[in-house]
């Protein structure tokens, strides 16, 4: 892998609720616990999990919207988590997001020439008003969109089309790193597919890394260069997304996988999408040891006693006690 762009090093964000009561004890949200990964130049990784297992605070914290309660995030060699106000917002143009509800996260009283430009604004007051409306356009047609809309409002839009301002906006600035926080669980299947291949064009004209998020591994297959499994705000388990598939060494990810419904109606009846049984302990009380534990069906006592390390198996990063076991039983 070439050098990469951005590095996080034992990210943490915790958030302190208030207890039960005038006395209650105050407890502790443990929202990412501990996560470490870089990102390339022009690759994407997909991060993967349950809702509740710690994604979109994971995209918030790398961005520098969320607290870090401690850990590194290193883009271009500054440290964003201890940056003054100044110097972070010198830096956001150089990461941007594509928010979950493209039309949420567009301003209904905003034409979509404003939206997209607004960017602009924010980082280039000098700029002449031709030149904004030129690269507007421009930034347009990159993503599908047509000159004659500039004028139109985002709730005469579909969700697919919506979402499309919203990469616009991102992209506008040319940045280096773009968080993607679940760009397409809102949207229609077929649209789904049409924006992932919008953003894996995208990427390939200008050299974007992508922290691709998402709940499912199959929204994320087809773009991820590599793939990290997130579970209660701590890696299970990263690899390239081939390996990830072919040979999942984490009993997490073996069930991520088992979820994905077969789109064949035949192969679907002999293989059918097995749900994980049990429910996401809460973040505020995760078991000891290994937090999947209490719903591993192959956890023993060690398990309950004693946090796996992310050690390497194979070409896998697997967090695991019994990865070694578990890999070498026949599927």
């Amino acid at each position: 892998m070439s050098e990469p762009i951005l590095s996080v090093r034992e990210l943490r964000t915790y958030f302190e609720l208030a207890g039960d009561g005038w006395f209650g004890k105050h407890k502790v949200l443990r929202a990412v616990d501990g996560v470490s990964f870089d990102l390339a130049r022009g690759e994407t990784l997909g991060v993967v999990g349950e809702s509740g297992c710690g994604k979109s605070t994971l995209a918030r914290a790398v961005m520098a919207l969320a607290p870090v309660t401690s850990g590194e995030v290193l883009f271009a060699g500054l440290n964003l988590a201890t940056l003054d106000a100044r110097r972070l917002h010198e830096q956001r143009r150089h990461i941007q997001i594509i928010f979950q509800d493209p039309l949420a996260s567009l301003d209904p009283r905003m034409t979509v020439g404003q939206i997209i430009a607004e960017p602009l604004r924010s980082f280039f007051p000098g700029m002449s008003v031709q030149e904004r409306q030129s690269q507007v356009l421009e930034m347009m047609r990159h993503v599908g969109l047509l000159p004659g809309q500039i004028n139109r409002y985002p709730h005469e839009f579909s969700g697919g089309q919506a979402q499309r301002i919203g990469i616009a906006r991102a992209l506008i600035l040319h940045p280096d790193v773009v968080v993607c926080d679940e760009p397409v669980s809102a949207l229609d299947v077929s649209i789904k597919a049409q924006i992932v291949n919008l953003l894996a064009d995208l990427q390939a004209e200008f050299g974007l890394s992508l922290l691709f998020i998402a709940h499912d591994l199959a929204s994320v297959r087809h773009i991820s260069h590599r793939m990290m499994v997130l579970y209660l705000g701590k890696v299970m388990e990263l690899a390239s997304a081939d390996e990830i598939y072919r040979a999942p060494r984490h009993p997490y990810t073996q069930s991520l996988i088992q979820a994905i419904p077969v789109a064949d109606p035949r192969r679907a009846r002999s293989h059918p999408a097995k749900a994980l049984s049990g429910e996401l302990p809460s973040p505020i009380a995760p078991p000891s040891g290994c937090v999947f534990r209490t719903r591993c069906p192959y956890a023993i006592e060690r398990c309950a006693q004693e946090v796996p390390a992310l050690r390497s198996l194979g070409q896998s990063l697997v967090a695991c006690h019994l990865a070694e076991e578990i890999a070498s039983r026949p599927a």
